[in-house]
This record gives structure tokens, C-alpha cells and sequence, in this order.
């Protein structure tokens, strides 16, 4: 019975790692490129949830939701960057958080005023539903195995556009040194321009793909965001490989460790105590983690060189 409960919340912390690696790929490549903050990147994932609800209502099927939802969340990440985020890339951090934060304010008000404010549920594709034995007793989700394996599918294609392709190439350069890349002649400004829409969609695509478990609601990526930010900070800013490796640790970190912290300090602490301390350390284990990697790697574990 143990056994099975490490390996659910262990597929779990998988989880919710690709769910991160997808918000945060487009999130570093932002600031990495263009040293931009962009606070409002985590309203993308929600959006894409909203989008995908939208389109599965209107067409009656999942496939065909998420396929209107990617170019439709696309649209608006370059929307929002042509109208607000190129005019603050000369502005200093502080008004790129200040102008990004509002950015949030302003589409979970409209989401509310287009959606309403109460919870939705978007219902899981009827060929996903259901278990799957993956050993003898242990069944899984399979639309819960359908997200790790989707997640796993664009993190290869990432890391082949980014590693083998032209445009990715000028990605990493202008993710190593910006200046020098706009010197040669390339367009930096259209070079983000691609990277924020992509991001974009990435985000878009995480919150499609968990709104069949989870209520579609406003604000709901705001609280992944802070995770999506840890994730950049301990893989290192820019790197897509360092924001991966991260995504899937902080994950199983988190979810493991709400799930067995108690567990653990019960072996020397009376089992009333643990329990207590247990519920109080588990969420802050992904910060403690955080701050050993910049105590000892202050750049990430896998920084970009400059």
C-alpha cells in the first residue's frame, strides 16, 4: 500500500513538473533574450484553459478545442506584446513588474466579466478516460499519464528547435549576449517577438491541458507563476535544459514532500508533533531548495554563459 502511494505521488510530482517546464521554457527565454519580467506570463496558462473550454464547448470535442485553443492563446500573447510588453523593455525591472502586475489585474477582471467568476470544468476526452494498471495494483489515470507524456513529447521538440534549428540558434545568442546579436543585423525586437508568442502558447497549452482536472478559473496560474519564477532561479535564467531539469525536481520535491514529510520526522519526533511540523516545513521545501542552489550555484545549476 505504501509502495503504491510513493509511485501516485511520484507521477504526481512528474506531473506537475512538466506542467512548470512548460509555463517557465517561455518564461527564461524571456528573460534571458530580453532581461524582461513579465509577471502577466502566468495569465497565458489561464487563458489557454479558458480558450480550450470555449472551443471544447463549441465543437464538442477535446482534440479539436486544444488544436483552436494553441493559435488562439498565440494570438493574444502577440497582441499583448505588441500593444504593452515592447514598450517596456527599456524600462527598468521595477516598472516591468508594476506595468506586468496591472496586466494581471486587468485580464482576470476580464476573464470574469467574458467567462463570469465561477468555476468550469472542461470534461476529459472520452478516449482518455479511466485507470490504467501500471503493476499489479496500481492503477493510474490515463489522461494524467496523457499530460507527462505530451509535456515529455514538447520538451524534445523544444529541445530540438532550440539545439539544432537556426532560429534557435539565434534564441541561445541572444540569450548569451543580446547586443551582440542585434549588431550582426538580426532584429532582436522580432526575435523576441517570436520567443514571447511561443512562450505564450506554451503556457496556453499547460493550462489547456490540466483543465480537464482541474476548475478553469480566474487567477488560477497566478500561484504557479512564484513556482514557474523558482523553477528559472534554480535552473538558471535562459537555460531551457536548467528549466527543465528544475521543473521536474521542484515537482517531486513539492509533492513528495507534502505527501511524506510527516512521515519522515514521525521516525524522530513524537507523531502528533511531526504531523504539525510536517503540514508547516512541506510548503516551503521548494524555497529551501531554492536558497541552497544560490547559496552554492548563486547562477542556477545549468547557467547560460556569457
Amino acid at each position: 500500500m505504501y509502495t503504491t502511494l510513493i509511485a501516485v505521488q511520484t507521477l504526481n510530482g512528474l506531473q506537475l513538473g512538466i506542467i512548470l517546464f512548460l509555463i517557465a521554457a517561455g518564461l527564461t527565454l524571456v528573460f534571458g533574450v530580453m532581461d524582461f519580467i513579465n509577471l502577466a506570463h502566468g495569465v497565458q496558462y489561464m487563458i489557454g484553459a479558458y480558450f480550450v473550454f470555449t472551443f471544447t464547448a463549441l465543437t464538442g470535442s477535446f482534440t479539436l478545442g486544444l488544436l483552436l485553443a494553441l493559435p488562439a492563446a498565440l494570438i493574444v500573447g502577440l497582441i499583448l506584446e505588441v500593444l504593452v510588453f515592447r514598450h517596456l523593455y527599456d524600462r527598468d525591472h521595477l516598472e516591468q513588474v508594476l506595468a506586468t502586475f496591472g496586466i494581471i489585474l486587468f485580464l482576470n477582471q476580464g476573464v470574469k466579466v467574458v467567462w463570469g467568476a465561477s468555476p468550469l470544468y472542461v470534461p476529459v476526452p472520452e478516449l482518455l478516460q479511466g485507470s490504467i494498471e501500471i503493476f499489479e495494483g496500481f492503477f493510474y489515470p490515463v489522461y494524467r499519464l496523457a499530460i507527462i507524456g505530451a509535456g515529455l513529447g514538447v520538451a524534445a521538440l523544444l529541445y530540438f528547435l532550440v539545439s539544432y534549428t537556426r532560429a534557435g540558434m539565434l534564441v541561445r545568442a541572444g540569450a548569451t549576449n543580446a547586443r551582440m546579436v542585434s549588431a550582426l543585423g538580426i532584429d532582436i525586437r522580432r526575435l523576441f517577438m517570436v520567443v514571447f508568442g511561443f512562450g505564450a502558447m506554451l503556457a496556453g497549452f499547460a493550462g489547456a491541458m490540466v483543465a480537464p482536472i482541474l476548475s478553469v478559473e480566474p487567477g488560477m496560474g497566478d500561484n504557479l507563476l512564484i513556482l514557474a519564477f523558482v523553477v528559472i532561479v534554480i535552473g538558471g535564467i535562459g537555460s531551457i535544459r536548467g528549466a527543465f531539469i528544475a521543473a521536474l525536481l521542484i515537482g517531486l520535491v513539492d509533492t513528495l514532500g507534502r505527501g511524506f514529510a510527516g512521515d519522515i520526522l514521525r521516525l524522530v519526533m513524537d507523531p502528533s508533533a511531526a504531523s504539525q511540523t510536517g503540514r508547516a516545513i512541506a510548503p516551503m521545501l521548494i524555497y529551501i531548495l531554492m536558497a541552497l542552489v544560490l547559496i552554492f550555484r548563486p547562477s542556477g545549476l545549468f547557467p547560460v554563459r556569457r
